[in-house]
């Protein structure tokens, strides 16, 4: 008992140690400056001229005798504009009645003229007073501040198919206070078949705050639209899951029901031809369907992104590079901000939502996932029937014209899609439209071309359908320390050799295999669906292999169960003890990593925050089970 207490303690402070060394490793920037644009063939805004006021620019040093002289063949009263400036600026202005435009070609040809245009009304844009609001790097990315000058999404309808919405006060649920100006209209919930689609789980309740969070009201922080309207639809359990059926009833009721925009930031599994006909049946209802690209970081977009008619989201970091988690693909329609806490808590999506452990208590959540990109999208959709789009065509081609590529790229990529959205870019391109079918003019030239050939780029930087994820050796730090302590813990007789231990394949293997997959595949083979497969840690391919690629881990993959049923059988058969130390050890060193890293819930666990207790107590497990693995047989 006294070397098992020594065991628990010494691996719990080990675990609780590590935790100070941890360091964010930040992705290189990408560039999200547009190729450059003829601005001279660029139109002005009409709006903004204040009518029959021209403004005329004369050389530095014009005097008032000499202007006055000039304007009389223009038949013109111009005065300084003011006079602190005065003669020096040489600015002028004065009001005119019949054809400006007529009256200004003629003043540019004087030789005396620098510039003359109508005078022009300026606003400061808006910035609201929700106290967080200078967190949210997301909304300043995408242009936000500029956008809601123009609308915020007035009588528009966005579903969001997830988790629920704290968005009232029923049994033990309440209202996140961040929600309390939101407007809502009627939703379901799919999940208990009643009309309370509140939220027991987080994720639904962060999505909405993105799209529509109460903004301007001196609390929190601020929604894309938040002056539309949120219909909740709950879909998915207090476990995070959900079923095709209900999802497909769900997206065809929502289009029933008024939805504008439906919000799915949810996907894996198969492709369901029943949820596939449920999105064709909303986009020909007229409506924008949006859906998270997925958090496999690899080549393959999944469902219901992937379907025809959905606007499949991939996710971007503060930097503007893509998020290592985001997947991508040949389905990819678009890009927008869903965080990277890697770069530290404050890179990630900032909401109002429920406490998991609490459903009745609010918290500020820091969220990151291909999730918190799609209301991005969504929000940004909403602002665009707001504006005057009349289908999710003209929706989807302001998106597009207006997204800005990542730099050395031009048109679509299978990273980016489009790009990353735009909201000033993507309302000018949809104002500038016109009822027109075709957007293509709204892009620069360059841009133009390239959407009509194959898209180049520089080999060093083309990307495939597969891409190997960064190399993480910490798994594999966690079990070389764990190993000093297990061997430290024997006694001398009991003890194995150092460097036979470290030699041995038997054990080596299986611990790098465990913790690093097979990661010198990276260097010698190109990516592909089954290099990228075993360069995983064993645990995270198994849990992909047999239960799908779901969100939520499983626990019977994140358990002591495997190692302990090899240890059985290395009772009898003793030539495969290292083998199963080793393993043993992978899986001590994976759990004990995914716990101080303070992964995503576990399935079937009753209550979120059980996640880091069974990842940790599984990983004594293992530990135990190396450690007698190991245990060198004295007679």
């Amino acid at each position: 008992m006294r070397t098992l207490s020594t065991l628990a303690v010494g691996a719990l402070t080990l675990l609780a140690l590590s935790g100070c060394e941890r360091k964010a490793e930040v992705e290189a920037a990408v560039s999200l400056e547009r190729p450059a644009i003829d601005v001279a063939a660029q139109s002005d805004d009409v709006a903004f001229h204040l009518p029959e006021v021209v403004v005329v620019d004369f050389e530095d040093g014009t005097t008032k005798d000499q202007f006055d002289a000039i304007e009389q063949e223009w038949g013109l009263n111009l005065e300084l504009a003011d006079d602190e400036e005065g003669v020096d600026s040489a600015i002028t202005v004065g009001t005119f009645q019949g054809d400006v435009d007529g009256l200004l070609t003629r003043i540019r040809q004087n030789p005396k003229v620098e510039a003359a245009e109508p005078l022009m009304r300026f606003t400061a844009s808006f910035v609201p007073n929700d106290p967080a609001f200078a967190k949210q790097w997301n909304m300043k990315m995408i242009n936000m501040p500029k956008a809601w000058d123009r609308t915020k999404g007035k009588g528009v309808v966005v579903a969001v198919l997830d988790t629920g919405v704290a968005y009232e006060d029923y049994d033990d649920f309440r209202q996140v206070p961040d929600l309390r100006g939101t407007k809502f209209v009627e939703g379901y919930d799919f999940v208990n078949k009643d009309r309370h689609a509140n939220d027991d789980h987080g994720h639904g309740t962060h999505v909405a705050g993105t799209i529509a969070q109460a903004t301007n009201n001196g609390e929190g922080v601020a929604g894309v639209a938040f002056e539309a309207s949120i219909m909740a639809v709950k879909v998915l359990d207090h476990f995070g899951g959900g079923t095709s059926a209900d999802i497909a009833d769900a997206i065809r009721w929502a289009a029933d029901h008024g939805a504008n925009v439906i919000n799915m930031s949810l996907g894996g599994g198969g492709r369901s031809v029943v949820m596939e006909k449920a999105v064709e049946y909303a986009r020909k209802k007229g409506v924008v369907v949006v859906c998270a690209a997925g958090n496999g970081g690899r080549g393959i977009v999944e469902y219901p992104a992937a379907y025809p008619g959905s606007v499949a989201v991939a996710a971007v970091g503060p930097t503007g590079a893509r998020a290592p988690y985001s997947s991508w693909g040949k389905e990819l329609d678009i890009a927008a901000p869903g965080g990277d806490k890697s770069q530290g808590e404050e890179g990630g999506i900032i909401q109002n939502t429920i406490d998991p452990q609490d459903v009745g208590e609010s918290v500020y959540a820091s969220y990151q996932g291909t999730s918190m990109a799609t209301p991005h999208v969504a929000g940004l959709a909403a602002l665009l029937f707001a504006a005057g789009a009349k289908n999710p065509e003209q929706v989807e081609k302001a998106l597009f014209a207006s997204a800005h590529p990542p730099k050395g790229a031009t048109g679509w990529t299978d990273q980016y899609g489009h790009g990353v959205i735009d909201a000033e870019a993507a309302l000018a391109a949809l104002k500038k439209m016109n009822g027109e079918s075709d957007v293509s003019e709204l892009l620069p030239t360059e841009v133009q071309i390239a959407q009509q050939q194959p898209v180049e780029v520089e080999a060093a930087s083309q990307i495939g359908a597969f891409s190997y994820g960064a190399m993480d050796w910490k798994p594999f730090a966690f079990g070389a320390a764990m190993l000093a302590f297990v061997l430290l813990t024997l006694g001398k007789k009991e003890r194995p050799g150092y460097l036979n231990v470290l030699a041995s394949p038997g054990f080596a293997i299986p611990l790098v295999l465990t913790t690093m997959g097979v990661f010198f595949v990276r260097w010698v083979a190109p990516a592909s669906e089954f290099s990228t497969a075993i360069t995983i840690p064993i645990p995270d391919w198994l849990n992909k292999i047999i239960f799908g690629r779901g969100t939520l881990a499983n626990p019977l993959v994140y358990s002591a169960i495997l190692p302990t049923v090899l240890a059985i059988i290395a009772i009898k058969v003793k030539g495969i003890r290292h083998a199963v130390g080793g393993l043993a050890l992978g899986f001590a060193s994976i759990l004990a990593y995914t716990a101080w890293a303070k992964a995503p819930g576990l399935a079937w666990l009753p209550f979120t925050f059980l996640a880091i207790p069974w990842l940790a107590g599984n990983a004594l497990i293992c530990l135990f089970v190396a450690r007698a693995m190991l245990k060198r047989e004295t007679a």
